[in-house]
């Protein structure tokens, strides 16, 4: 009798270990996956995420967006020339060279407002390089490698069936959390994208802006809040870096639960921080 209940226990803890095991290598497999994952999206500019939805955007700024923009150019222009005038005592310090000032500055308003999609697409070209050569060094350091935790397993075997249960449990609930983090790291990173399209599609508006002195601040804002996008990249990567390293360090000792739950918790750190990424990039670039 005694042989036979050390015989279901064995098979259970067999059953309990091969869980434990396979959770553990779920977590990981996924924080590869994730990391990979991120890396390969930030460094993307709009065009190469997708250019179907790039195209649209596109003909949405060109054909809807532009025709008022074109009308607030007008009114800049209009409003500058007046201004240009009746700064000389209402004509009665009349110089000649004013007209030629505002012409001049109406063909740099004209050149921007034609060139918004180039100049814009220009910003995430620059921000795409330093994504891209921050990516090279970055990731060489991110693979969380689980064959590396040869001491999981040793201390596994030294745990109870009891304790083993427990362990399961909550390696089950660890790898639970895992995918739902790794699906709101997935929206963190989408979002940041939708939001340069949403950036984008109203980018003649600000640019039309430039062709007078005090009205040029929305303009001059909104290009800091494209680099702020773009270089939001960069730090989504140095996030990530940090992660991977932190992860890497978890020591498995004979508490493998706490040395479980830091994995969560590096995680939802990881989140917190892609999360601040957009605040931390704007403020350093002072775009409101």
């Amino acid at each position: 009798m005694e042989s036979l209940l050390q015989s279901i226990e064995d098979w259970f803890r067999g059953i309990l270990l091969s869980g434990i095991t396979s959770n553990m290598s779920n977590v990981f497999d996924s924080v590869n996956v994730q990391v990979g994952q991120i890396a390969n999206q930030v460094e993307k500019t709009p065009f190469t995420f997708s250019p179907t939805i790039f195209s649209m955007i596109q003909n949405l700024s060109e054909n809807v967006i532009m025709p008022i923009a074109g009308l607030i150019l007008t009114f800049i222009a209009c409003y500058e020339l007046i201004q240009l005038v009746i700064s000389h005592n209402n004509l009665a310090n009349f110089e000649t060279w004013i007209f030629f000032k505002w012409i001049f500055k109406t063909f740099l308003a004209v050149t921007l407002i034609t060139n918004t999609m180039n100049i814009t697409m220009a910003v995430f070209d620059v921000a795409q390089y330093v994504v891209k050569a921050a990516g090279g060094i970055i990731t060489e350091s991110t693979y969380v490698d689980p064959e590396g935790f040869e001491n999981f397993q040793y201390f596994l075997e030294m745990q109870t069936t009891g304790e083993l249960f427990s362990i399961f449990l909550q390696t089950f609930i660890i790898q639970f959390l895992i995918y739902i983090l790794s699906a709101l790291i997935y929206v963190i990173v989408m979002a940041r994208m939708i939001e340069i399209y949403l950036m984008i599609s109203l980018a003649p508006i600000p640019f039309s802006t430039f062709g007078n002195k005090e009205q040029s601040i929305i303009g001059q804002n909104y290009l800091k809040s494209l680099f702020a996008l773009g270089f939001q990249g960069f730090l989504i990567m140095v996030c990530v870096a940090i992660y991977a390293v932190l992860i890497q360090n978890v020591a498995f000792t004979a508490n493998i639960v706490g040395s479980l739950w830091k994995v969560i918790m590096i995680t939802i750190l990881l989140c917190f921080t892609l999360f601040k990424t957009g605040t931390v990039a704007k403020s350093i670039l002072h775009a409101h």
